[in-house]
């Protein structure tokens, strides 16, 4: 198996437009990275970059510690499983896997070996005989994948694989890859828009935007410490809640009444903040929960606002109210404007996740309790978390 290092890598097109800029990025043998981001942030050209099918303008690609830049695509022993499956609907699904092991002219003993071994591991065993139009979205992603497996590559490139199955197979096909990587103990980069796919799979995760990575780290860290206002806003469904606030004396000025400042967040803005006190503040919808189902207040604060719509999922329940008008932050309009993400930073709307068993009805009052240490601090202009030591 193999390492890659992108050391520095940036794609620059011939009209000057910038697709991927001086990307720093170490993968480590055995590893599953996840590239996310919204459409046109530079994920697949960089999956691209790696697997040699878009000349590298800048930097360097290393793997196994090897220089790639100048190297063929069939010269990098790597492998790649795209959206499309790219079947042969006249062959088997058996001759398709075996496919590239013809062409390399490896012996029938070999290839016979190596398809069943690989149809054993997918659960495909069953269906070596057929063609692929008589199997499901699932199974033929499925036959795409053991392709590629059969080559034993250093490394497998995925992008976006599951883009084309409904939402219960996309289900079952993270599984079936995060079990696949696990026992296969390959490195992986899996390239996709959908930030619950990032979530669920990746060991690591980079997220980008406009051709640059805003943070890399494991799921859990960017959930909990988002390094700036995009991250928190992509990262979490529903996405987190946001509204400007004014630090005034140890407490946040905000729509949803004042809120008492813990100790880490006073010291981390003394620490940050010279003259201006305003920032974003941002709540995920899982901080709050219904003030009648809360028996201890003590450590928390609540406000009171009239529910504009309740969803009900069965395990939980969704309260959307609508906030009073505030001043949008600039850096958040700028968001909007680079991603065309309107639903997910919204400032005049507060999602709120509830235990289900919360009585509260639409268009009726609903106090709400939060811990203020759940809050996030970022500083408006550029958007950085406040609460992340430099």
């Amino acid at each position: 198996m193999a390492d890659i290092v992108l050391d520095g890598v940036t794609k620059r097109y011939d009209d000057g437009s910038t697709a991927v800029r001086d990307l720093d990025i170490s993968i480590a043998d055995h590893e599953l990275l996840i590239l996310v981001g919204p459409s046109g942030c530079g994920k697949s050209t960089t999956l691209n970059m790696i697997a040699g099918l878009e000349n590298i303008t800048d930097g360097e690609l290393r793997i196994s510690g090897k220089r790639m830049n100048e190297r063929a695509p069939r010269d990098r022993d790597i492998a790649m499983v795209f959206q499309s499956y790219a079947l042969y609907p006249h062959m088997s699904v058996a001759e398709n896997m075996a496919f590239p092991l013809k062409l390399a002219g490896v012996d029938k003993a070999t290839i016979k070996n190596k398809v069943e071994h690989t149809a054993e591991i997918l659960e495909l065993t069953a269906y070596l005989n057929r063609k692929p139009g008589h199997l499901s979205g699932g199974q033929r992603q499925r036959v795409a994948m053991g392709r590629a497996i059969v080559r034993s590559p250093q490394a497998f490139l995925m992008d976006e694989p599951l883009s084309n199955l409904d939402a219960k197979l996309r289900v079952q096909m993270r599984t079936a890859i995060a079990r696949l990587q696990k026992s296969l103990g390959t490195t992986m980069v899996y390239v996709t828009h959908d930030q619950i796919e990032a979530m669920t799979l990746g060991d690591r995760i980079a997220l980008m935007l406009r051709g640059v990575v805003q943070q890399i780290g494991s799921p859990q860290e960017l959930y909990e410490q988002p390094a700036n206002l995009f991250v928190a806003g992509f990262i979490g469904s529903p996405a987190m809640n946001f509204f400007t606030g004014e630090v005034v004396d140890n407490t946040v000025s905000t729509v949803i009444g004042n809120i008492p400042l813990p100790d880490k967040h006073r010291r981390a803005l003394e620490a940050h903040l010279s003259g201006t006190r305003e920032v974003v503040v941002g709540l995920r919808p899982e901080a709050f929960e219904d003030a009648a189902l809360v028996g201890d207040r003590t450590h928390g604060a609540t406000f009171t606002q009239c529910v504009d719509i309740m969803e009900s999922v069965g395990s939980a329940k969704f309260a959307y109210l609508n906030l009073a008008s505030t001043d949008r932050p600039s850096r958040i309009t700028e968001l909007d404007e680079e991603t065309g993400a309107d639903e997910v930073f919204r400032d005049s709307q507060l999602v709120a996740q509830l235990d289900s068993r919360s009585p509260a009805q639409e268009s009726e009052d609903l106090q709400l309790w939060f811990n203020p240490s759940d809050m996030i601090l970022f500083e408006p202009e550029h958007g950085r978390n406040l609460l992340i030591e430099d």
